[in-house]
């Protein structure tokens, strides 16, 4: 069972007119016990109860009939973080919106460029927010508060909450990010303050643990779509066209992944969850398949997440970016040299073209999927900070919103795909591609 933290008792009537009756056609104020199931196995149920032990949940998240803290004495801040995401402004939108009209909520505090706009040394003054001026942000990609990546020592930081009075700190980032935010709020429990920080999961590389999905992700597999499908026609046009597209990915390959099915022209996908040989005795390498290929059908679209193909290089990087995430090497202008290389030395003409468009996918406006999903999960990022709730996390489980420790999602191993499953089996359907390249 996960168990998220709590500030203290809640006394005070919620603003929002719910229902605590079932089956009397009003929204229901949402009951502190009920939980969400981790497994939907009817399977491990049954061995839960049989071991006589409580299966794993979430608490579910929505509207509370008492909080902790009085709106009209409240203020809160929000901070983006880390790389750009489609559906950030969404999220700055949605959780304005929702404190100002829901619970009344009047200051509301946007820090500029993610926990720079918290270091009073950055002289980097906060934004006043209010639904007039977030009114049109969602129709644009990026985040008008700004984001950096690179941490800032949690002690500075809750000083500065504390000298501004604030009692919501709202971080919307990856696992840098909320790292930083379980920081915060350790140091925060180790001053004894009553203070909230609620995390809104943020990572165009859906790689959060005990998450479905994350907002951004399917925005950026869409916008990868129209760039894989003019690829393709590159590649047709020319005697072995070979069309290369590096997609985000670092450690988790889920947008390749979903991109390579959402286009079914795409013939191989390359992940981070994979290791494969260029070539070997065997012939079972990739080149020597994309070989086969080229003399079939004349032309081949790969598709290779960033972090793939990492035990192709001989040395082992060990530099880290801002965010405290290790720097990989350059797997797609590797893949493109070595290509080359491999052809030249069989006489066989190939004309290859090699695509990276990272900074464009991740700094689209968010689709109307993403666009819903993150009013679903602003709105209950506040319900849960108004009532109390700390060190959390916004998750997706089931099919319901759930709260989890920042701790436990955040800080550990990532999300990855795991290539025994039904999800992978599908994706090496649509491409046609062996299951393995060694």
């Amino acid at each position: 069972m996960f168990t998220v933290s709590r500030l203290g008792e809640c006394k005070i009537k919620s603003p929002m007119q719910l229902s605590t009756k079932k089956n009397d056609g009003i929204c229901d104020f949402v009951g502190d016990d009920e939980r969400i199931l981790y497994s939907n196995s009817f399977n491990e149920i049954m061995e839960n109860f049989e071991k006589k032990e409580v299966p794993i949940s979430f608490e579910k998240i929505g509207a509370k009939e008492f909080l902790y803290f009085e709106p009209a004495k409240t203020k809160v801040a929000i901070v983006t973080c880390g790389g750009l995401c489609p559906g950030l402004n969404n999220v700055i939108r949605g959780l304005v919106v929702h404190l100002w009209n829901a619970y009344k909520v009047t200051k509301i505090l946007g820090v500029q460029y993610g926990y720079a706009g918290l270091d009073p040394r950055n002289e980097l003054p906060f934004i006043e927010l209010d639904p007039d001026l977030v009114d049109n942000i969602h129709k644009e990609g990026g985040s008008i508060l700004g984001s950096s990546r690179g941490e800032v020592p949690a002690e500075v930081i809750v000083d500065t909450l504390e000298q501004h009075n604030i009692n919501i700190l709202f971080c919307v980032g990856g696992d840098g990010t909320l790292r930083g935010a379980h920081a915060i709020a350790q140091e925060i429990d180790k001053r004894k303050l009553k203070i909230s920080i609620a995390g809104v999961p943020k990572t165009v590389d859906n790689d959060i643990n005990y998450i479905t999905k994350s907002f951004g992700f399917e925005s950026a597999f869409t916008a990868a779509q129209s760039i894989i499908l003019n690829a393709h026609h590159e590649a047709k046009g020319a005697q072995n066209g070979v069309a290369l597209i590096k997609l985000m990915g670092r450690d988790s390959g889920f947008i390749a992944a979903y991109a390579a099915m959402a286009v079914p022209d795409v013939n191989i996908v390359l992940v981070p969850e994979m290791d494969f040989d260029l070539e070997n005795k065997k012939q079972t390498g990739l080149f020597n398949y994309l070989e086969k290929r080229l003399r079939a059908k004349q032309h081949a679209v790969i598709v290779v997440a960033e972090g793939a193909g990492q035990n192709l290089f001989h040395h082992v990087n060990k530099e880290i970016d801002a965010s405290g995430n290790v720097l990989h090497a350059d797997i797609g202008i590797f893949l493109r040299d070595k290509i080359k290389e491999y052809f030249e030395k069989k006489e066989i003409p190939i004309a290859i073209k090699y695509i990276d468009p990272s900074y464009i996918i991740r700094s689209v406006p968010a689709n109307a999927n993403d666009s819903k999903f993150c009013v679903q999960l602003t709105t209950n990022a506040v319900h849960a900070a108004m009532a109390g709730r700390t060190d959390f996390l916004v998750g997706y489980w089931n099919n319901a919103f759930t709260l989890l420790p920042i701790q436990a999602a955040a800080i550990g191993e990532r999300k990855k795909i795991n290539t025994e499953s039904d999800f992978w089996l599908n994706v090496l359907e649509a491409t046609r591609q062996p299951s393995s390249f060694k």
